[in-house]
């Protein structure tokens, strides 16, 4: 069994489509089957049920790409760890964020990290809580910033701070004044939140229902300037992480703590424990930490 023909296997594994993955291999569709009939002699079974213009894997067909999966992943860190001989010259990052972490963690520490080490690429992408853990797994992501606790055997987490939610309300709002809001007031006032698909509505959702009721707000947006904007224009009040809100410090607006309510969650690190964390990967992991000191949150003690 050869490295090239496993190389051409995981290519109809990943298509399903012989001349897709010839095309992605860059060789004839002939040579292409050609090989993994070879393949499918060697092991003595058939890989792949080949019904019309259909394929699909068989059950060994499955086995093996579990497998060749790991060989390549592995390949794949040994490569990474090769690159470091040559220092911190060259490499990327992908990171999944929560999207209201993604606008006030996120920035200082790419900053930071940049002016050390301009020559890695970072790669940022705003997701939801599932997305991030899936994309982990398939190592679409090299790191995930989300709520704590993660489940998942094969997830690794470092504690990064604590973040507690608040309400916005614009000023000149009936409500501005007040110190504290309770979650009733969703109620009675016109509201604009996140999807029920987000965590942070989620948690929003729990705690109303523990109060005997289900917030109706007036839109769903999924995005937090767009959410902030329509606060502004007085559309209605929104809940949000508190220190998302102090770090869009926008003056249009007004921050009000909520009213015995735990919406107080843990935010942190999460990455795959398998996976081989590269030198610029820890360094970043080490200036996010950096990054929430400055939170006025409760730090963790550093974990990498």
């Amino acid at each position: 069994m050869e490295l090239r023909q496993l190389e051409y296997f995981y290519a109809v594994c990943q298509e399903l489509h012989f001349t897709r993955a010839a095309e992605k291999v860059g060789i004839s569709q002939p040579s292409l089957s050609q090989q993994i009939r070879l393949l499918e002699h060697e092991v003595g079974t058939p890989l792949f049920d080949r019904i019309g213009k259909k394929t699909d894997l068989t059950e060994a067909g499955k086995l093996l790409l579990k497998y060749t999966s790991n060989i390549f992943h592995e390949l794949e860190q040994a490569k990474i760890s090769i690159d470091e001989l040559n220092g911190l010259q060259r490499g990327t990052i992908s990171i999944g964020t929560l999207l209201t972490v993604e606008n006030y963690l996120i920035p200082p520490a790419l900053l930071n990290f940049h002016s050390l080490y301009p020559a890695v690429k970072i790669s940022v992408f705003g997701l939801r809580t599932g997305d991030i853990q899936k994309q982990l797994l398939e190592n679409k992501l090299d790191l995930g910033i989300v709520f704590l606790p993660m489940e998942g055997n094969e997830l690794e987490t470092i504690s990064l701070y604590t973040e507690e939610m608040a309400f916005a309300v614009p000023i000149g709002h009936p409500l501005e004044n007040q110190d504290t809001l309770s979650l009733e007031v969703l109620q009675t006032t016109p509201s604009i939140l996140l999807p029920e698909q987000y965590f942070v509505r989620q948690l929003i959702n729990n705690a109303c229902k523990d109060l005997g009721f289900i917030p109706e707000p007036v839109f769903e947006i999924t995005t937090v300037q767009s959410l902030i904007n329509m606060v502004i224009d007085r559309v209605g009040v929104t809940i949000l992480p508190k220190p998302c809100l102090e770090y869009l410090n926008d003056p249009r607006i007004r921050i009000i703590p909520i009213l015995n309510a735990d919406l107080a969650r843990d935010v942190g690190i999460i990455y795959r424990k398998d996976k081989y964390l590269s030198a610029a990967t820890r360094i970043f992991i080490n200036t996010l930490r950096d990054v929430s000191l400055n939170l006025n949150q409760s730090p963790t003690e550093d974990t990498v």
